[in-house]
């Protein structure tokens, strides 16, 4: 190896290292990994995707939602959820009715369809809940829980005052 291929090396190893203690990238990356799982699992088992497996897990605990109310429980984005509703309805997954009391609401509630396509995933993915869950101890999990809605408030509200150091030579 020559020298400039050791320094772009160690360079790049510098940067991991750092990289290694950013939350950011660590909260990105391990969501990526999980939604990377969460793919194949529900490939190894059917068609969905991991968004119309949630949209039909949400139902299937919940009853008929709102898209609001499903993207508020699933913590995500309006719009995921919005543009994934009319291919369900499609494939006959879902079924969508006016609110009763506001006209300008949908309910979007499962259809038959939709819970035998829900029955052949569920099993699979409750597995993989599960390890995931064991892998903590009670104690671990509430930690990492708490940890996760610090992080959450610190990054909803508004930025944090961030104090000043001089570096002295």
């Amino acid at each position: 190896m020559t020298t400039s291929q050791q320094e772009r090396l160690d360079r790049f190893r510098a940067r991991q290292t750092a990289q290694d203690r950013n939350l950011f990238g660590r909260i990105s990356g391990a969501a990526l990994s999980s939604r990377s799982q969460a793919k194949r699992l529900l490939r190894s088992v059917g068609t969905l995707s991991i968004t119309e497996w949630r949209v039909l897990w949400d139902l299937v605990e919940a009853g008929p939602l709102t898209v609001t109310e499903m993207a508020t429980i699933q913590r995500t984005d309006h719009a995921l959820i919005s543009r994934t509703i009319p291919p369900m309805i499609e494939k006959g997954y879902v079924v969508t009715t006016t609110g009763a009391e506001d006209r300008r609401t949908s309910l979007v509630a499962i259809t038959p369809s939709g819970h035998t396509v829900f029955d052949e995933t569920s099993a699979t993915m409750a597995q993989r809940r599960t390890a995931i869950k064991d892998a903590f101890t009670e104690a671990e999990l509430d930690t990492f829980l708490a940890l996760i809605d610090r992080f959450e408030r610190i990054v909803e509200g508004p930025m944090p005052a961030v104090s000043q150091t001089e570096d002295v030579a």
